[in-house]
């Protein structure tokens, strides 16, 4: 009598513990943003050597509590970003329940509202410009307005890169016919990128605006 031999089964998911390829990418990209960034503080903190007292008297013209209103409200856009991982995750891209009843929220109602509040803070940001230029600090007027442009205007424009994606996704949450994993995915890579966002700014704002 023989005994048959089966082959070893083979896992459901042979691919559930391999690293997913979009994320990886996204963190390594952002690697790439960091030193990008890194640069950055280092030219500012090169100009900034160079002119003291230039820097004394210009940085006493920043509306430092107006910019610390708008740094919360980016700040606070990463917690409803966040939020709208989480619905993301459960598969939820819409909400549940009435638009007032903001724990069955999906995460079309939570990226919209982290889109408004990133767009409330460059348009602040673009007021402050206003304010500064009227003032007589401006991209062109010495190496502070150089340095302080050029840092903050970097991050503006990767605000606005962040915004644009929040669009694209809840774009992406309408047109599929079936919100999955994929969609899912997109919207975690984005949070990646935001996050990253804000986390520079508050950087950006103890340096620029508080460190003396």
């Amino acid at each position: 009598m023989t005994t048959a031999t089966h082959a070893p089964s083979s896992p459901a998911n042979p691919t559930l513990n391999r690293p997913n390829m979009v994320s990886v990418g996204t963190v390594v990209w952002l690697s790439s943003e960091l030193m990008f960034f890194a640069g950055l503080f280092a030219m500012y903190f090169t100009l900034r050597s160079t002119a003291p007292e230039m820097w004394a008297t210009e940085s006493a013209l920043l509306n430092v509590p107006f910019a610390l209103a708008n740094t919360l409200i980016l700040v606070s856009s990463s917690f409803t970003c966040q939020f709208g991982v989480f619905a993301a995750e459960r598969l939820q891209p819409r909400r549940a329940g009435g638009v007032f009843n903001i724990a069955q929220w999906g995460m079309v109602e939570w990226f919209l509202l982290t889109f408004v509040m990133g767009a409330i803070f460059v348009s602040v940001q673009a007021y402050e410009y206003a304010t500064l230029v009227s003032e007589g600090v401006s991209l062109s007027s010495n190496s502070y307005g150089s340095a302080f442009y050029i840092t903050t205007g970097f991050h503006g424009l990767h605000v606005l890169g962040g915004l644009i994606a929040f669009l694209l996704i809840i774009g992406r949450a309408y047109a599929a016919k079936k919100f999955g994993h994929f969609e899912a995915t997109s919207a975690i890579v984005t949070s990646y990128y935001w996050h990253f966002v804000d986390v520079v700014w508050v950087a950006l704002f103890i340096i620029i605006y508080f460190l003396k």
